[in-house]
């Protein structure tokens, strides 16, 4: 998985991330943690999708090396960061909740 991959799954998780703030507001880490949470989650969740998904790497450095881009890859990585984001930011905001940092 290379560097590209992660970033955009960041950017997906950051998305996710306040996708899960807005949804789930008795978790949410405010606009910023959950950016950050969402982002974090996000390249873990684009990482994780891409390690799991060994079998297709070969077609994807054939479409790479063609100078071609794989819409499917690219969605698979954006929806793999929202999930992780959405979860990991459910996650964090549990425990923040949980041990009382939050004062809400």
């Amino acid at each position: 998985m290379d560097g590209v991959s992660v970033l955009v799954g960041a950017v997906g998780g950051a998305l996710g991330g306040n996708i899960g703030g807005t949804l789930l507001r008795k978790y949410s880490l405010g606009t910023a943690g959950n950016s950050i949470v969402g982002a974090i989650g996000g390249g873990i969740g684009s990482w994780v999708l891409g390690a799991v998904d060994a079998a297709s790497r070969t077609a994807r450095a054939a479409t790479a090396l063609s100078g071609g881009l794989d819409i499917g890859t690219v969605l698979g990585t954006v929806a793999g960061g929202v999930i992780g984001g959405i979860v990991l930011m459910t996650v964090a905001g549990f425990i923040w909740k949980f041990i009382g940092v939050r004062g809400r």
